[in-house]
């Protein structure tokens, strides 16, 4: 196994707070998610996350008019400029405050920040402007005086307008104007929300805090700005030559009457600025309100605050969005009438855009991770995402490797495609967080352990809870595993200290095994198939194995060094691994009771400190441990992690580390670094962090009575980062961490690698393709092996004939077959040539699966990866097939239809009388005068499509 995983996904954690952008084209949503950014494709129905990660969350976003650069700000300051077409940041600037706004002006040249009461214009970057420092500052407005709150740019990018706390809106030209600096527009009773200029005038639209919406007309338009020069930022020509003219003036006698005739031009220059200023203060620019309406009028009566908005310019559509959960449409074509609203969520809306067709409403909801594609028209969801809104518990991969199920504290079970990345289907049955969750070996359901005291199983394809599980005393159930049959399912208990064991199909408590003195914390079944054999430890430091079927009695009880922590079965059954609570992990054989290796993994969690911490992070190391593990699909490596922001991959046969994978660099994230930010300890030795501030940060500080709405309980508190459960694909292509953050999906990537295997000189590329030519199949094939280049051994594979297949595999050699059979797995996920492919694993399997099945323990993860691709295509091609049938029926039946009108009518019947009508495509009767008993009289042949 080559370790060159690397993040792809995340998936858990849909929104978390922040701007929501709409891409050009309008398909693809892009929206923060903590430091990391997730577009997700509406037209395809995928997603995926940018392999970007910053410091600090992300706050604002916008992106360029050509969709190609997308500039992010980080909550301490940050923001960085992202090439989206190779996901890589570009550039970073520092601004040593929160950004809260940014705005591209529509020409792309230039982009506005607002930070504090101040508003910095910058020279933006592009393809056709190669400079070193993208960052290059044009102009600064300091006319608010609270912070800037909202940005936008005028059609033509002359005129800029900025809203902020002060209850103030500014109109500023960004060319210098002479009858335009800066206007103020007041008029608000609390902070400006947004502020949109028109589409092809300077009139403005100004949202308030307090619902209200006020629309102001300019009195004048592009044609009506007088710019003090044509080119304000060009150098005039002979400019720098002035002193040269000068000079020789100097040596030219100058007469009287020279003298008057420049007093007289004096003169008539003041005349024409006086001139010019009266006539400037009658063109002057200002603005005059032609109507005002209020969001409150439309919600019953209700008083709510306004958290976002947006404006459709093109087509005057506002969407204000309310802290109630509610969002409102208005048409302002017809003086601000409500089109369309809607509630969501009993939760305040963070976040509202517009696509550029104005048909689809982005709405992200933060304190419930839940993002929302309304499509207002047709009132239907495009997109109907939510995460896990507290934090994540467990995670298990399914059998085949096509989907994730997670469960979090907030009681709820979510299944994900691994495919598209999205929940399809979430279980709310439970009341109670969830701690475990197992696959049945079908794949058909999913069992679920919970702190509500129940083990309920979900069937997967009608998505019900069909089976509820309980014990006969009430207790809470830490843990749940399946045997390799998926009829026994056994549960571990937390108060009573027993292991409860049910049958799934009879959902009867078959046995109640007790032997633990402490709570039990993890149990396993043996993944073999037909074995009973299940391993379980508690936090009374042993380890016990049972035969659940055979004897009940336990079989095999090893004494730890401290308590057991976590439990997991190697794919072969014939190794144990347990966690314990001083930090080591201990090999077992399940068989013997022996111990067959120790890994002594404490200092590899590595340990941060706390803000709040009175040790050190080396002394806090001593009490970290590791609380997840899992094997690998092929048994020989261990992934570890626990009260750390680290993931640990051990080699089993030599015991040490191979590599560590730190989860996330998030900041905002308590206990990230090691040591303690004296700066924020007072002179006197007070710790600022334990410190309750009370300033203006609305969703974490404490909510005094009758002083602000919201929660009385909550409190200003900092997370530490956490890995709660992994698991390994059973492809081997992929593994996951269920974190604090979300869920981390890291994938193999194998593209770059070169691993070659019995390599000699003479086999090079240029070989293979000379082999190729000679039509010696086999060799080229075993020389591409050889190589293990993917582009090289995909071109021999297509190069190949059909009819060679067969013999190709059957004078292949055997020391080749398993890596075939790889890459054939590997590439039936992506391919276009299903049918190539798949004629190459049939092939594979049929000539050599005697040793294929000897070697099956070795390969599973082939053998998995395999299936999964093959159940993909299957189910893909079936739904094609099925639609293709329907409609081979609908027409057969048109034709029916046909045949029993022309049978109807008689030689006799004249013109106007009655005639049997037809169905057509859309659903209507309509009469047809042609005659014709066939598809081809009904459908012309030009219409029909080949």
């Amino acid at each position: 196994m080559k370790f060159s995983y690397k993040f792809s996904n995340l998936l858990g954690t849909v929104y978390n707070r922040g701007d929501i952008v709409f891409s050009n084209d309008g398909n693809t949503v892009i929206c923060p998610v903590g430091n990391k950014i997730s577009v997700y494709d509406l037209r395809n129905n995928k997603s995926y996350t940018l392999p970007i990660e910053a410091k600090f969350n992300y706050k604002a976003l916008a992106l360029s008019p050509n969709g190609v650069i997308l500039l992010a700000s980080v909550y301490r300051g940050e923001v960085h400029v992202i090439n989206l077409n190779f996901r890589r940041v570009l550039y970073k600037k520092h601004f040593n405050r929160t950004v809260r706004s940014i705005k591209f002006s529509p020409d792309g040249k230039h982009f506005a920040v607002a930070k504090e009461d101040t508003v910095y214009i910058y020279l933006a970057p592009g393809v056709d402007r190669r400079i070193f420092n993208p960052f290059v500052l044009e102009r600064v407005y300091h006319g608010a005086s609270d912070l800037a709150t909202c940005l936008d740019w005028s059609h033509d990018s002359k005129l800029l307008a900025y809203g902020s706390r002060d209850m103030t809106t500014r109109v500023c030209s960004f060319v210098k104007m002479k009858n335009l600096t800066e206007y103020r527009i007041g008029g608000a009773r609390e902070g400006v929300t947004g502020v949109y200029f028109d589409d092809k005038t300077y009139n403005l639209y100004v949202v308030c805090k307090d619902g209200g919406i006020t629309v102001w007309d300019c009195s004048t338009d592009e044609s009506g700005l007088v710019p003090e020069c044509e080119n304000p930022y060009k150098v005039r020509e002979g400019e720098g030559k002035a002193g040269d003219d000068e000079e020789e003036e100097d040596d030219i006698p100058i007469t009287q009457q020279e003298i008057e005739e420049d007093d007289m031009k004096v003169e008539k220059a003041a005349k024409k600025e006086e001139a010019a200023k009266d006539n400037q203060s009658k063109d002057r620019v200002f603005y005059t309100r032609r109507y005002r309406l209020n969001v409150n009028t439309h919600l019953k009566g209700m008083s709510t605050t306004v958290t976002s908005t947006a404006f459709h310019k093109r087509n005057k559509m506002m969407v204000t969005a309310c802290e109630t959960g509610d969002f409102l449409l208005f048409d302002m074509n017809d003086q601000g009438a409500l089109v369309h609203s809607l509630n969501i969520s009993n939760q305040k809306i963070t976040s509202v855009a517009l696509n550029p067709s104005g048909d689809w409403i982005a709405l992200g909801v933060s304190s419930i991770g839940q993002l929302l594609v309304w499509e207002w028209q047709s009132e239907t969801y495009i997109l109907k995402q939510q995460g896990h809104y507290n934090s994540m518990r467990v995670v298990t991969y399914s059998p085949e490797g096509q989907n994730l199920a997670t469960g979090g504290e907030d009681g709820k079970v979510k299944l994900w495609s691994t495919q598209s990345s999205f929940s399809y289907v979430t279980f709310s049955e439970h009341t109670a967080p969830i701690t475990g969750l197992e696959f049945t070996q079908s794949g058909r359901a999913v069992i679920s352990s919970s702190l509500d005291g129940t083990v309920r199983a979900f069937d997967l394809i009608r998505y019900r809870n069909f089976k509820t599980l309980t014990s006969p005393r009430p207790t809470q159930f830490t843990c749940v595993t399946v045997d390799s049959s998926g009829e026994l399912i056994a549960a571990g208990g937390q108060d009573k200290h027993d292991i409860y064991l049910w049958s799934l199909k009879l959902g009867k408590l078959l046995e109640v095994l007790g032997g633990h003195t402490g709570p039990v914390v993890s149990v396993q079944f043996s993944k073999q198939p037909g074995s009973t054999m299940m391993v379980s430890t508690a936090w009374d430091g042993t380890v016990k194995v049972w035969d659940a079927i055979n004897d009940t009695a336990v079989k095999e009880n090893v004494m730890m060094s401290a308590d057991g922590l976590c439990v997991a079965f190697r794919p072969d059954g014939k190794q144990v691994a347990v966690a314990t609570l001083d930090g080591q992990i201990t090999m077992l054989n399940p068989a013997t009771g022996r111990q067959e290796g120790n890994i002594v993994g404490q200092a590899d969690l590595g340990a941060g400190r706390s803000a709040k911490d009175k040790v050190t992070a080396k002394k806090n190391l001593e009490s970290k441990a590791f609380t997840t593990l899992c094997y690998s699909s092929d048994g020989k490596y261990l992934i570890a992690g626990g009260q750390s922001k680290h993931v640990c991959i051990y080699s089993i046969e030599d015991e040490i580390l191979i590599k560590k994978f730190q989860v996330t660099k998030n900041k905002s994230f308590d206990a990230m670094s090691d040591i303690l930010n004296r700066k924020r300890i007072t002179k006197d030795g007070t710790n600022l962090a334990e410190v309750e501030h009370r300033g203006h940060r609305p969703a974490e500080d404490i909510k005094l009575p009758g002083a602000r709405r919201g929660d009385m309980s909550k409190r200003n508190f900092l997370p530490e980062i956490r890995v709660t459960s992994l698991t390994f694909s059973p492809t081997g292509r992929s593994w996951a961490a269920c974190t604090s953050e979300g869920l981390l999906v890291y994938s193999l990537d194998t593209d770059w690698l070169f691993d070659p295997l019995n390599l000699d000189v003479s086999n090079t590329p240029s070989a293979v393709k000379q082999k190729l030519k000679e039509e010696d199949y086999s060799t080229a094939l075993m020389m591409a092996l050889r190589l293990n280049i993917n582009s090289l051994k995909q071109e021999v594979l297509e190069s190949i004939p059909l009819n060679c297949v067969s013999l190709v595999v059957n004078d292949l050699v055997q020391l080749y077959v398993e890596s075939l059979l790889q890459f054939v797995a590997e590439s039936l996920e992506t391919t276009p040539h299903v049918g190539l492919y798949s004629r190459w694993a049939t092939e594979l399997v049929t000539r050599h699966g005697q040793v294929l099945k000897t070697r099956a323990p070795q390969i599973m993860s082939t053998l998995n990866a395999l299936q999964k691709s093959l159940s993909t295509h299957h189910s893909n091609l079936s739904k094609v097939c099925t639609h293709n049938e329907y409609m081979l029926s609908y027409l057969l039946a048109q034709a029916s239809l046909r045949r029993k009108r022309n049978r109807a009518i008689t030689p006799g019947d004249e013109e106007g009388e009655s005639k049997v009508p037809f169905l057509t495509s859309d659903g209507e009767m309509e009469d047809d005068d042609d005659e014709g008993d066939d598809l081809e009289n009904m459908f012309p042949e030009e219409e029909v499509e080949p």
